[in-house]
């Protein structure tokens, strides 16, 4: 192993203490989740943490099970019998790992690891990762190699919003090595994970055949590249505060108008979308899908309709409005996509297809329904183009995609509105258009409404 210069940390539980205190101001009245592996690094967290001067207020650990290797299960087993050593209650979750369309099995592990603390996390509570500086270099080495802009060589800050409550990394300038010989140093084992060793995946091949010449070389590698990240991080801070005030401007509510975004020069027009994106919960597009939404999405003409999408999201473009929703995955069944018979009479409320929600019948004395008017038994269907009725009593039957388009519906929106049929015959739009076949007057003894609950 080489030998390295540099951090001049060194790790002990007095020291955790110091470090919690400076990134959770509140600490240790604060409640802690240690997401504990039973390797290395975070057993010389979990353990230097329940031998601080001061414990958190509350403090439990949670180890997940992937499920993907023979020892998995005994591996839980040894996190239980480390945990009730140092008196840290711990809970062991299992996550099934789906892989996505070109995802790699770490990024598959990662998401699915990340999703189960999201959903244990509680309000307000910390989750600390064991992170340290050699984890730092790799990432920031692995985001030059895929080409990343300023937010990617920022890489893993020490601090920032998770779930409901931070996520935490205290030891993220701690080098490796101290915390393997604090470990030695106290007697305590770790798990060694044999997949580790694997060189077909990015993070172990660098670490095996390209970190070690480097450090022979610059010795001082990990500390510079971490300061480097730092850097970025704070350029990163600033381009976010630039994003949020072009996007204010452009804002007209959920939406982005096109002709405020077209004003800006052409890389604050990309950080402002990268941070509406990023703000509305949704990966960033590859670089050449941004390029596409702040090129031809923006100049196409107002009533061409354009979109863009990528894996998980999709921009679209209604007049001089931009909207963002999800993407359906591959192969996924339109929602509502199949025909749902519906005896109200029976039941006030529909469920729809997996995702799409609820229809409910609501008796209002002021409902625009006259419920004597509807046929015992409906029909709930998704749209397939071409559908019209009569909104207004007396007027012209129109058709559904314009009374969309002139309401500014997103188009995401539209493929999931619930259409229902009486007799074969369009009768209401979800909640928001009903034909005047339904439609309650002064003499109508019984009203009500349709209510719509989307599915997330």
């Amino acid at each position: 192993m080489v030998e390295r210069a540099g951090s001049a940390t060194k790790f002990s539980p007095e020291w955790l203490k110091g470090q919690l205190s400076q990134l959770l101001p509140q600490f240790p009245n604060a409640a802690v989740c240690v997401a504990f592996s039973g390797g290395a690094d975070s057993t010389a967290l979990l353990a230097a943490l329940a031998a601080a001067p001061a414990r958190p207020a509350r403090l439990r650990a949670i180890y997940v099970d992937h499920q993907l290797h023979p020892d998995s299960r005994g591996w839980g087993r040894h996190c239980r019998k480390v945990a009730l050593s140092l008196g840290v209650p711990l809970q062991v979750r299992r996550v099934r790992v789906a892989r996505g369309r070109g995802q790699s099995l770490e990024a598959a592990a990662r998401a699915a690891r990340y999703g189960l603390f999201g959903e244990v996390l509680e309000a307000g509570e910390a989750l600390l990762t064991a992170h340290h500086q050699d984890d730092q270099l790799e990432t920031v080495l692995l985001q030059l190699l895929r080409g990343a802009g300023v937010a990617g060589l920022a890489a893993m800050p020490a601090c920032a919003p998770f779930a409901g409550g931070v996520l935490v990394r205290p030891l993220i300038e701690v080098p490796r090595a101290k915390l393997h010989a604090w470990l030695r140093s106290c007697g305590l084992a770790w798990i060694e994970d044999t997949s580790n060793a694997d060189e077909h995946l990015d993070r172990n091949y660098l670490r095996a055949r390209v970190l070690p010449p480097i450090l022979a070389r610059w010795p001082a590698a990990p500390d510079t590249v971490v300061r480097g990240a730092r850097h970025a991080a704070e350029a990163q801070r600033m381009l976010e505060a630039l994003g949020a005030a072009d996007i204010a401007r452009a804002s007209h509510g959920a939406m982005l108008s096109a002709a405020v975004l077209r004003a800006l020069p052409a890389e604050r027009r990309r950080n402002a979308l990268r941070f509406w994106i990023s703000r509305a919960g949704h990966l960033a597009p590859p670089a050449r899908r941004l390029q596409e939404i702040t090129g031809p999405l923006l100049a196409a003409r107002t009533d061409a309709h354009p979109l863009v999408s990528w894996p998980g999201a999709i921009v679209q473009r209604q007049g001089d409005l931009l909207s963002i929703g999800a993407r359906p995955a591959a192969g996924a069944r339109p929602r509502g996509g199949r025909v749902l018979k519906w005896q109200w009479r029976l039941a006030r409320q529909r469920v729809l297809a997996t995702g799409a929600g609820t229809l409910s019948l609501a008796e209002d004395a002021r409902g625009p329904l006259d419920l004597d008017a509807l046929a015992g038994t409906l029909e709930v269907r998704s749209r397939r183009g071409g559908e019209r009725l009569r909104p207004v009593r007396g007027g012209p039957r129109r058709a559904l995609k314009s009374l969309l388009q002139e309401a500014r519906v997103p188009l995401a929106e539209r493929a999931g509105l619930p259409l229902v049929y009486a007799r074969g015959r369009l009768v209401a739009v979800a909640d928001r258009w009903l034909d005047e076949s339904l439609q309650a007057s002064p003499a109508s003894r019984r009203r009500a409404r349709f209510v719509w609950n989307a599915g997330g």
